[in-house]
């Protein structure tokens, strides 16, 4: 959420700076702006909107300054225009900030400086920053950002400049991702890896209240009692076309045409002489025997894999599972001792909501297992056992790839824990292992026909309001296909439970109301095709995803079938999700949406 991007060397700070942001814009914004240090003067463009729009009114500028920071907002506190936007500077204009996160305690800071004399202009929590710096700026301008993240509460990523300093500016964090990139006569700040990749691989990740100084030939890293750190140089090992469309129209529709390769990536290092062996995962057989309950805790898509991951757990293992939205965790008082873990699912490692909760989980005695596609995140980092999926950088906002690895994770997970605990022989683990393997060449066989659904989407593209209804696994899919629909295509959309639908749901069908029905369950189809046969009689059009094997018997019912290759019910879920992902995106496509970057959503959501 939001971006960050600063340089400081040789070349002219802007081009770099735009370069960048254009990188972040995955993340989700609604304006974008820079500052430059031109001579002493510190100049700031900004503007509400995209890139295209801060470019604009930057041609007119000509800034040609080497050092600068830049930033895109995805507002909060106060709505999207000008004024709001990053960067903002101080009073006297010596200082100027950018600013990831929320300050809690901004409105008694902004009272207090309002007492000192100090004029607001913008409705931000970031500006207090800006006037504070100054506030406490002698000269030392290390020596003030210090200041002041002692006395901010809540979660920031910073950089910040002073026009005395053009040589130099500060960096700083705490819950807020933020990346040093590390040149030759030449360095980088940045929120994310894409926006500097372009520039340099050897990067450092900053920890928790750790304050950097950046000049172009050196960075010094202090802890927040100012003595020096030692970073370990993080070297990036992927390329810059992974992050880049690759042909490709939309980075959404390149990313599920990557799934294959990030599910075989996610599988084949962890098979090793016809053994499953989950690197940085320690748990042992003792430690399994001794847990009464596991929780998984994550936001959004990451939850609905979780969901999953509780099925998946709880036959393989049975050990009860508990999954929780990761906003609400913390704050019920969760019943957590050291006999359970908590498994937690983040696609960047840095979501707020879910660092929060692995850190009560942590403080309360449970052991920590984190599914995390970035590595060194701040959540990776924070857990005991790690378990990477291997998915590659993802760019569009809804998540395709990541989630098809979060499951692939899962099932390894509830695999490895099965052997551990007894659960399971060694021929069941290796059967289902066995059919995990051949889940890329599925997918690979429903990307190859996915025209059938871009041509039930042309049909229907105008609906105002599609359910989707399963039973077991497939209610857990419903959930992430009615999320994906929502994200891009701005349709409102349910997803219940079959059994429910005459609990009060069956109300809400009438003539022409679009039902989606996942039905990859054998054991549920016949309970789900009366379902189908209730809304029917009310005037639905339903289309429904199953197996090849039932096609058949399915058409019979459903006005619509798109079929998956026959593969085990446990395992349908990876490869059942990818149709409901095409879905959801020639939908939006149709409707002529913004699919990569759709309205008000961030990728990264760093803010509660």
């Amino acid at each position: 959420m939001c971006g960050i991007v600063g340089y400081i060397g040789n070349r002219k700070a802007v081009p770099v700076l735009i370069n960048g942001l254009s990188k972040l814009e995955y993340r989700g914004y609604d304006s974008a702006g820079v500052s430059v240090n031109e001579g002493g003067v510190l100049k700031v463009i900004k503007c509400k909107g995209r890139l295209a729009c801060l470019e604009e009114k930057l041609e007119s500028e000509k800034l040609i300054g080497c050092m600068g920071i830049g930033h895109t907002r995805w507002a909060t506190h106060g709505e999207p225009n000008d004024v709001n936007s990053h960067p903002h500077i101080s009073q006297s204009g010596e200082i100027v900030v950018v600013h990831n996160g929320i300050i809690e305690n901004y409105m008694q800071i902004k009272e207090f400086l309002k007492g000192q004399g100090y004029v607001f202009k913008s409705e931000t929590d970031t500006e207090v920053i800006a006037h504070l710096v100054e506030y406490y700026y002698d000269g030392d301008l290390v020596d003030a950002v210090m200041k002041v993240i002692d006395e901010i509460e809540g979660s920031y990523a910073l950089g910040v400049i002073c026009k005395d300093d053009e040589d130099m500016f500060v960096c700083a964090r705490k819950d807020s991702p933020l990346i040093i990139g590390l040149g030759e006569g030449e360095n980088f700040i940045a929120s994310d890896i894409p926006a500097i990749l372009e520039y340099t691989r050897n990067i450092y990740i900053l920890e928790d209240k750790e304050v950097a100084i950046l000049t172009k030939d050196s960075v010094q890293v202090f802890n927040s009692l100012g003595a020096p750190v030692d970073k370990e140089v993080f070297k990036v090992n992927w390329d810059v076309e992974a992050a880049e469309k690759g042909g490709y129209e939309h980075f959404m529709m390149k990313e599920m045409y990557e799934e294959p390769k990030v599910i075989k990536d996610t599988i084949n290092p962890r098979i090793k002489d016809g053994e499953l062996v989950l690197d940085n995962v320690t748990i042992t057989e003792d430690d399994i025997n001794k847990l009464e309950k596991i929780y998984i805790v994550a936001c959004g898509t990451a939850y609905h894999a979780g969901v999953i991951g509780k099925y998946i757990i709880e036959k393989l293992c049975r050990i009860p599972v508990e999954v929780d939205v990761a906003s609400e965790f913390r704050y019920r008082d969760p019943l957590i001792s050291d006999k359970n873990m908590t498994i937690i699912i983040s696609q960047s490692g840095e979501t707020l909501d879910t660092l929060f909760a692995l850190r009560e989980s942590k403080k309360r005695g449970a052991r920590i297992l984190s599914i995390v596609n970035v590595v060194g995140s701040s959540i990776a980092r924070d857990s005991d056992d790690v378990l990477y999926t291997w998915a590659g950088p993802e760019i569009a906002v809804a998540s395709t790839k990541a989630y098809n690895t979060q499951l692939t994770a899962l099932y390894m997970v509830a695999l490895e824990l099965g052997l551990k605990k007894g659960t399971i022989t060694k021929e069941e683990a290796d059967t289902i292992l066995n059919q995990l393997k051949e889940i890329p060449e599925d997918i690979e066989k429903i990307l190859e026909n996915k025209e059938d659904i871009q041509k039930f989407a042309h049909q229907h593209y105008n609906a105002k309001s599609i359910f989707f209804i399963g039973r077991g696994l497939d209610y857990a899919l419903s959930l992430e296909g009615s999320l994906k629909l929502k994200e891009i295509s701005y349709i409102h959309s349910e997803a219940y439970a079959g059994g429910e639908l005459k609990h009060g749901t069956i109300a809400l069908i009438e003539k022409g109301t679009l039902v989606v029905c996942p039905m990859t369950q054998d054991t549920l189809f016949d309970k789900m095709v009366s379902n189908i046969r209730e809304v029917k009689a009310r005037g639905a059009v339903v289309l429904a995803i199953t197996q090849e094997k039932h096609a058949e018997e399915l058409r019979k019912t459903a006005d619509t079938v798109i079929t998956i290759p026959d593969v085990d019910s446990l395992i349908a879920p990876i490869s059942a999700v990818t149709p409901l992902q095409l879905f959801a995106y020639y939908m939006a496509i149709e409707k002529g949406c913004d699919v990569d970057k759709p309205r008000n959503l961030a990728k990264s959501v760093t803010v509660e």
